[in-house]
Order: C-alpha cells, then structure tokens, then sequence
C-alpha cells in the first residue's frame, strides 16, 4: 500500500503482519490512502467469543484487530498480528455480536439524550422514521465526530392523504400528481427513502410508487389502510410497520371488512374516529385467520421483497394499563417534558377495565403469534421499537424488542440477524455493517453472557465499539451519567414524534 512510505516503521511492520495473514485485501478498504497513524489507531480485542451475525455457531478465542474505524483482521488469538503500540483489550469470558440496528426510530434531535443512549446500548445505527432538517443537521454532525450517535438512515417527511392524523409537518396528497411531487421534495431534501402513512389513497399510491423507483427511493411505512397488503407489496412497498393490515390481509373476511372500510367516509374534524374503526376491524379480522390465504400472502411478500417490522415494543405498551411504567427506572433518563407527553398520550387511548386489558393482551399475543408465522414462512423481520412513543426508550427498548421477537417464536439467533444482518442487508450495507468480518465497520457490542443461550443477555453490555471507538464500562457509565443530568433540565423540549409513526 502506498500509504505506508508515510508510516513509522512499527506500523508498516504491524500491516505488512495482517497482509501476510491474508487480511490484504481487507485492509485495503479499512484504511483509507491517506491515513496516518494518528488518524488510524490500532485495537486489538482479544479472546472473545465472537457471535459474528452470519448464522455461523459461535467462534471462541477470537482476536479481532480494527485500525481507524474498520475491522481490519478477525481470527484465532495464537494467530493474530499485533503492535507493540496498539490498544489491547482482553475480552476473555465476553461474546462479541455486530452493532444493533433499530430500525424504527423517531424524536433522535435531542442530541444530549437519544444518540448516547442508543450507543451506550448498542445501538450503533437506526432507521429514523421521519425526516426533518434538523435530523439531516444531526447526523452531519454525529458524522463528523461533534456528537455521540448512530449512523442514521433518515426517512422523507411523512407522505398522507388529504386527511390525515398527522400535523402540518407532513406531506398530504390528493392527486397522482401531488404523489410525484411529493417524492421529488422528498429526493431533494435528502431522503434516504419514503415514508407513507395510513390515510393515503389507492388510486395515488402507483404513482408514488412509480416516481420512487424513478428516483432510487425505497418505499417504507404503514401499509395505506384502503390498499390491500399483497398490492401495496406488488406496487413496490418494501417494509410494514406495526403490523398494521395484517390481520385483515389474512383473513377470511377481508373483503367484508374492506367494504365497511369503503363505505364509510373521514370525516376531516374527527380522522381518529376512522383510524380506530380501522383498528376495531383488524382486531375481529383475528378471529377469522385464514391459514392459506396467509400462506399465498407471505409467498407474494417474499417474491416482491418486502418485509415487516412489528415494533412490538410499542404495540406491548399500548396493551398495557397505562400506569404498567410509572415506576420504570429508565425514566431517569427522559426529560420532564416527554415523560409529562408519555402519560397524557397513553392515558387516553390505555386499556382500563379488565375486560379490556384481557381483550388488548389477547390481541397483543395474537400479533406474537402472527410474527413468529411470518419468520417461519420465510417473510423478513426487522427489529424496531418505534421508540420515542410512549414508555419506548431510546436504545434500552432495542433489548425489549428483542426478547419480544423470540417470545413471538424467532430463536435467539434469527432476533439478533433481524436487527444486524437483516436490517444490513434491507437497508444496502451489507458491504459494510451488519455482520463482524474484515474490511466492515468496527461497531461492535462485547456482552458478559451469551446471547444465544438467553436472548436478555443482550441487556449485560459489558462495552460497546462505535465507529472504531471503544466505549468500556467506566465510560458506558460517565456517558450514562451525562444523560441522566442532562435528563434534569428543564429548558429541553419534548421531542418531536407523533403516536404510533
């Protein structure tokens, strides 16, 4: 490499090791031509047990050896090039996985709270649901080092129809034309992707659809209400959230349910009243599963590509009274403003009465039951929390959602590829995140217990490695500390987010 004329001579020796290992070509794409050796600082994490996120068993004694910000060697410890100047850092007894990813996230702009404690929980990357500026400012910021945060993945401002419950920040369309217009703002504020909503129109979604692959945008979101799944899927929309439609697109009495849905109008002073009629009939449309109708669907989601992300951390909150958090230790690192929001959001719209919580948690497990159909059949799952709604926390519920995909029936192995791997691979960087092999990105999780023997061993994060940067336990700890002080002051806004996105 031409780079290292401009080396000390340590260093050249160190990389001259890791190419004579084979670790060449890895290299090549882990330091970039004009490194230098302060710019590229050498790590060396020894004798860990690696969970690398390919679906391979695990691997002990693994040294992994990362220079800058990329893995640049992974192997046996005995075989392993080292430095005499490098950070070494023994994880014997500790499993390392690849950084998680949540990939449903909103409310990231509080720079002092969300960002560390995704990273402080090993959440090194989000989807983040919907785009503002100040989102799109954030993440430049985060990229260039000023803040400690994910990488970012950022959706387009929410596409809706004309009635909608959403405030004036989204996007509402009434004519084809209005869609495609909507997709070119979006393409030209910087979307990585669009955002549709519930209350948007059958007969302007091939349109939307349309202009979008025109323009290299994927289409994620709910599934539009009055659009049935399998043709949302075939129009070109890659990701359901929340689950939303399902019961109805695997019913037996779908049709029925759709033509109440047809038939009765939005009322624009009141669009919450349809949304919860909507609601109302996929909660009867459980009652009639039809199992080979389920199976003719999840063939079709599988030959267009498209995947479902269940937020059932969300989902399990709002099928809880709503005082089930008040006593969460993990408020401690929200601010008054949201906590003051949580509450008033949840109350309202909370299971009260028993009846009415055995009804919620009925439907809740009815859900379970549905993600763990999806994972069987072949259908991809994605890991996300929906966290800045209620009692949804930013990092910590990415661990929530995790035991709640293998309690829907995902094993261990498969929830943790669904927020590594397949949300990688879903998202185009499989090249470079999602799995722990040279050449890829060093965010890493170095965990006390095995994860794959009990999946809430995610929760025993012994340290975290974020853009090359390791984060052991006494700095976990200050940055925890920091948030939680930062928690205290009253001047920070609620973060902007909107129930259920």
């Amino acid at each position: 490499m031409s780079s290292t004329s401009t080396m000390p001579a340590g260093r050249r020796a160190f990389l001259r090791g890791i190419t004579l290992t084979g670790a060449g070509a890895a290299l090549a794409s882990a330091v970039p031509p004009a490194a230098s050796a302060s710019s590229a600082d050498i790590t060396v994490l020894r004798r860990a047990t690696l969970i690398d996120g390919t679906g391979t068993p695990p691997r002990r004694d693994v040294t992994i050896v990362v220079i800058g910000d990329r893995i640049a060697w992974v192997g046996g410890g005995h075989d392993a090039p080292l430095q005499k100047n490098a950070r070494v850092i023994d994880l014997h007894g500790k499993f390392v996985i690849p950084g998680l990813w949540d990939m449903h996230t909103h409310g990231v702009v509080q720079e002092k709270i969300a960002p560390p404690l995704f990273v402080v929980n090993g959440v090194t990357g989000i989807r983040e649901m919907w785009g503002f500026p100040e989102i799109h400012a954030l993440r430049d910021r985060i990229e260039r080092g000023e803040v400690l945060g994910p990488r970012m993945v950022i959706a387009s401002t929410i596409i809706d129809g004309p009635v909608s419950l959403l405030g004036p920040l989204s996007a509402k369309v009434r004519t084809e034309a209005e869609a495609r217009q909507a997709v070119r703002d979006a393409k030209a504020g910087g979307a990585d992707f669009l955002k549709i909503y519930s209350y948007l129109g059958r007969d302007v979604l091939p349109a939307l659809t349309d202009e979008a692959a025109e323009l290299g945008l994927r289409v994620d979101g709910h599934v539009p209400f009055l659009v049935p799944m399998e043709e949302a899927s075939r129009l070109g929309q890659r990701s359901f959230e929340h689950l939303f439609g399902l019961t109805l697109a695997t019913s037996g009495r779908e049709q029925e349910f759709r033509r109440i849905m047809e038939d009765t109008p939005i009322d624009p002073a009141a669009p919450r009243a349809w949304f919860e009629m909507v609601q109302s009939l996929e909660r009867q449309a459980a009652a009639s599963h039809d199992p080979a109708k389920a199976r003719r669907l999840y063939a079709a989601l599988i030959r267009n590509g498209s995947r479902h992300s269940p937020t059932l951390s969300v989902l399990n909150v709002f099928s809880q009274p709503a005082d089930t958090y008040a006593d969460d230790p993990r408020l401690k690192y929200i601010p008054a403003a949201d906590r003051a929001w949580w509450a008033a959001t949840l109350e309202p719209v909370a299971p009260d009465t028993p009846e009415e919580i055995a009804l919620e948690r009925r439907y809740f497990e009815h859900l379970m039951t549905m993600v763990g159909r999806l994972h069987r059949a072949g259908v991809g799952v994605l890991g996300g929390t929906d966290c800045y709604n209620p009692y949804v926390f930013p990092g910590f519920s990415a661990h929530d959602e995790l035991s709640l995909l293998v309690r829907a029936g995902l094993p261990p192995m498969a929830a943790l590829q669904a927020m590594t791997r397949d949300a990688a691979r879903f998202l185009g960087r499989a090249a470079t995140t999602g799995t722990v092999a040279p050449g890829k990105l060093a965010d890493l999780v170095a965990l006390d217990a095995d994860p794959l023997a009990d999946i809430r061993n995610v929760r025993r994060i012994h340290a975290v490695m974020t853009r090359g940067r390791y984060l052991g336990p006494d700095e976990r700890e200050r940055i925890l500390a920091e948030v939680e002080a930062a928690a205290k002051d009253p001047g920070i806004p609620a973060a902007r987010a909107a129930c259920a996105c």
